[in-house]
């Protein structure tokens, strides 16, 4: 989706749901290790215990993404910054519903004080 102008509140509510379709957080960065995904690395439910687990020490049913599977090569991009993007998809999963929330919030306050301005007949809040 290309930005074109302030976000409505249609748009900010679809990614809401976007959100509230996920599986639930905390997120975490896994870097786990087996026969199959060989140095994988994951986002998982569970922290991370620093081991690099092989299967069948960490549960399949715990990544919720990949974004490095090198044996073969099923997940592993171009620009190898598959712990960075690793990160973001974790982070992210904790940090859109807060910007969500404080979007809501400022726009609530800013319609307050367009509020209050109209009342007490100030010059219009942009």
């Amino acid at each position: 989706m290309e930005a074109a102008g302030p976000m409505t509140d249609e748009e900010l509510a679809a990614i809401e749901e976007l959100v509230d379709a996920t599986t639930p957080g905390p997120w975490y960065v896994r870097d786990l290790d087996d026969e199959y995904a060989m140095c994988l690395v994951a986002v998982g439910t569970t922290p991370a215990t620093g081991r690099g687990e092989r299967r069948p020490h960490f549960d399949h049913h715990e990544i919720v993404a990949a974004t490095l599977v090198q044996q073969p090569r099923y997940a592993d991009v171009a620009d190898g910054r598959w712990d960075e993007n690793a990160l973001f998809i974790a982070e992210a999963r904790q940090h859109v519903p807060r910007l969500i929330a404080e979007v809501r919030r400022l726009r609530r306050l800013l319609a307050e004080a367009r509020h209050d301005h109209a009342e007490r007949g100030d010059a219009e809040i942009p």
